[in-house]
């Protein structure tokens, strides 16, 4: 990766300058060459998953009431029938005085792998809950194929909706006035679906005041210009997108689906939502980027706050990896946006008091 870290590129609208060749760290490439060929091999072709294969190899992390390196963390049963729960990352006092905000969080994985205690996310999650500080849910909402959409917006929402009744499963320093959606890949689209539904309901005793989306996994029928430059890319090539959509959507349904097609034909009308201010970080080596980047133009354009940020050489998922300077950077990144998201937020009640 060199010496320096690369700097992102806000706002950056697509580019003709030359496409930057792809060097990652060699344990970066085991590792995406290993998940690739586990993911791979326990897609059926009959649109079915290998459960107990994917279990083998979803090395898990147990809940851990002390502290270790600044985090707690213990889990919650929303709904045993569904196994819905969540866990929850806590910053220790050492790192955290005072009262610090909600982040509710959606892992990736497809809809149809992984999990909140995978060893991944929950390193993915210590992080920014250590970083931020912020008290972090992170939701083991159903996955597909043998639960399909909209199964997964639904325990998204379901879990605020258990927090607004039940906020003493929290710390009491957590301020749920102050609560952040974020998710990575299928998890920013699960963000961006629960965001667009309360924005349209509510819930009493949560406020969603930001979102934040990590390469966020959107797509369509259309082919785009990046998805056939980066055809194979790591993790997200078009094959396995094609599968997860047709494992993940209603039978019958293409992905022109408004779950999958969010700024298309079939979109949802935000003009007239409380819609949150959105961060959404892409990357020039992911081959979802186009549809990224409709979807940040979309929220503008629909009179929204968004931020984008792009990392020219980074791959989809790069900020799993504690080794790319680029992932510490990403975090800091997520911090400052709710730190400011925050700010803005006091002045605006503070002048309205005035």
């Amino acid at each position: 990766m060199g010496s320096q870290t690369p700097q992102p590129n806000k706002t950056r609208m697509g580019s003709q300058t030359p496409q930057p060749n792809l060097t990652l760290p060699f344990k970066t490439r085991v590792a995406l060459s290993f998940l690739s060929a586990v993911t791979d091999f326990a897609r059926r072709s009959d649109g079915t998953v290998k459960r107990g294969f994917m279990n083998f190899f979803n090395y898990k992390s147990q809940p851990k009431a002390k502290s270790v390196n600044g985090v707690s963390t213990k889990d919650v049963t929303v709904d045993a029938n569904r196994n819905l729960w969540f866990r929850v990352f806590t910053p220790t006092a050492s790192s955290a005085n005072g009262v610090v905000p909600v982040v509710v969080f959606f892992h990736g994985g497809g809809f149809a792998f992984l999990s909140p205690d995978s060893y991944v996310y929950d390193a993915v999650c210590r992080r920014f809950c250590r970083r931020i500080p912020a008290v972090v849910v992170s939701v083991n909402y159903r996955l597909a194929p043998e639960h399909r959409c909209p199964s997964q917006y639904d325990d998204g929402e379901d879990v605020l909706k258990f927090l607004a009744e039940n906020p003493a499963v929290l710390p009491e320093n957590a301020d749920l006035s102050k609560c952040f959606l974020a998710g990575d890949s299928a998890g920013a689209n699960l963000a961006h679906h629960v965001a667009v539904r309360v924005a349209k309901s509510g819930i009493r005793n949560v406020r969603v005041v930001g979102l934040v989306s990590i390469q966020p996994w959107f797509g369509g029928e259309e082919r785009t210009a990046a998805e056939v430059r980066l055809e194979g890319a790591p993790t997200v090539s078009t094959a396995r997108t094609d599968w997860l959509w047709k494992a993940f959507l209603p039978d019958g349904s293409d992905r022109d689906h408004w779950a999958v097609n969010v700024s298309g034909a079939n979109s949802e009308d935000l003009s007239g939502l409380d819609y949150p201010d959105s961060l959404v970080f892409v990357g020039g080596f992911d081959p979802l980027q186009d549809w990224q980047r409709r979807y940040y133009e979309w929220l503008k354009n629909s009179g929204k706050n968004a931020e984008l940020i792009e990392y020219e050489t980074m791959i989809h998922a790069f900020y799993i990896f504690p080794e790319l300077p680029e992932s510490s950077q990403l975090i800091s990144q997520v911090k400052d946006f709710i730190t400011n998201t925050i700010s803005n937020l006091n002045s605006s009640l503070l002048s309205a008091n005035i």
